[in-house]
């Protein structure tokens, strides 16, 4: 079962995405919070699996929450998936770099959300699929000049190559295409990447992908 929290400060949200969520048989809404301070604190004591995070709230806001919890080592199994209005709003990719797993917009299709959900959960998707390669596209160009990443010499050649795959927005099912191999193995070189990048998830392989140099802005095509 899928444990979820919902924070936002408009109980109407909460309402429709509680009932929208708690319709599936393998996820549950653990509970919910109106502000940032609410939503650390219910994570801590409920442990979620997802948190869906609105950015704007009063008190603490979501990407200062988001931080806490992706700091806590206690948290570590805590997915944050950011709520935002707009597809490409200023504070998303602040959002990637605090820890959060990915984002989606609040009026995406009901079976979208479930999936992101899902997905999240499964480490096998970073962001709303209409919007991935767009928003990457533009952290790339907002990023920070290459610098050397910790640990990324102690990668295999094949898992810089997935690396790279997953830093231009490509999913396990993807990668397992381009390099012949199945999505099971894919998704086992993905993963023991970020072990030994010591990252939480796919958004965190996005980050140094790109601050590193191993992806570079224009590999999109």
């Amino acid at each position: 079962m899928i444990r979820v929290l919902l924070a936002d400060d408009q109980l109407l949200v909460r309402a429709g995405f509680r009932a929208l969520l708690d319709a599936e048989p393998d996820i549950e809404v653990a509970g919910e919070a109106a502000d940032g301070e609410q939503a650390v604190a219910q994570v801590r004591a409920l442990r979620p699996g997802v948190v869906l995070m609105d950015i704007r709230m009063p008190v603490l806001d979501g990407l200062a929450a988001t931080r806490r919890i992706t700091e806590d080592p206690a948290l570590a199994e805590v997915k944050v998936v950011m709520l935002t209005t707009f597809e490409l709003d200023e504070y998303v990719f602040e959002a990637i770099r605090s820890g959060a797993s990915g984002f989606l917009v609040k009026d995406t299709e009901p079976e979208e959300l479930v999936r992101a959900v899902r997905a999240v959960v499964d480490g096998d998707a970073l962001l709303s699929p209409g919007v991935t390669r767009r928003l990457i596209v533009e952290f790339a160009a907002r990023s920070k000049e290459p610098a050397a990443a910790a640990g990324l010499a102690e990668l295999t050649e094949r898992e810089r190559e997935v690396m790279a795959l997953v830093g231009v927005g490509l999913s396990n099912e993807e990668i397992a295409r381009r390099l012949v191999v199945s999505p099971l193995t894919a998704k086992t070189h993905v993963s023991r990447t970020m072990v030994k990048l010591g990252v939480r998830d796919r958004a965190g392989l996005v980050v140094l992908a790109y601050e590193s140099g191993l992806v570079r802005p224009g590999w999109l095509g």
